[in-house]
């Protein structure tokens, strides 16, 4: 299953403070729980968990649906990155966001590759159109 970019940046929250603890990183150094608020990981989940619901039975969908979920996800992050002053996703997020998408339709049955060929599109560019993050 593809793994949210959430844990892993939980994850690194929790490496970091275990560094930090054990001297083995100064606080100068330390910027993930800065950079990744629990407020802006459980938005984040929250958007994510109603993608996942939106996930079931979409290999069968047609084009239309899948870029309607696509959309909808695309949309809440953005409300999610507008929420916290446009600056909650940066560069290795945005990638890890979409990687995440891109994994988890693929999981439940939706060949991006084909679907975004079919619209004229690289399979990278599928967020593009609604995102701003």
């Amino acid at each position: 299953m593809a793994e949210r970019p959430t844990t892993s940046w939980r994850h690194g929250i929790t490496e970091e403070a275990e560094e930090l603890a054990a001297g083995t990183l100064g606080p100068e150094c330390a910027c993930m729980a800065a950079l990744f608020p629990e407020e802006l990981l459980e938005a984040t989940d929250a958007v994510l968990d109603a993608f996942e619901g939106d996930l079931l039975g979409l290999g069968e969908a047609g084009d239309e649906q899948v870029f309607a979920v696509v959309e909808r996800v695309v949309l809440a992050l953005n409300a999610v990155n507008d929420a916290n002053n446009g600056s909650a996703f940066e560069t290795g997020e945005r990638e890890e966001l979409c990687d995440y998408i891109d994994e988890a339709l693929t999981e439940h049955g939706v060949d991006v590759v084909a679907l975004t060929a079919r619209h004229g599109l690289g399979r990278y560019q599928l967020t593009d159109k609604w995102r701003k993050w």
